[in-house]
């Protein structure tokens, strides 16, 4: 399994098997810090979250299932 990386502001997914550009399964490992409010109740509300790394794992499209056919293009109109 090869890694994906991410879409930008000029790029996109795209399924190579089928053609999909708008529907994938994305599975991400991230590490987080978070400030936690307990209310009296002991209810816990998340009121800040800094994300302090992200990586995508996987990336499937949810077309035809394809995992490791999932590439980078440019998006249309991007260089414009």
């Amino acid at each position: 399994m090869t890694t994906v990386p991410p879409p930008t502001a000029t790029t996109r997914w795209r399924c190579t098997l089928c053609g999909n550009l708008t529907r994938f399964d994305v599975t991400r490992s991230s590490k987080v810090v978070e400030y936690v409010h307990l209310d009296l109740a002991g209810e816990p509300e998340v009121e800040e979250r800094e994300v302090v790394s992200e990586t995508i794992d996987s990336v499937r499209c949810r077309w035809c299932n394809a995992v490791d056919q999932i590439e980078l293009v440019d998006r249309p109109g991007a260089g414009s």
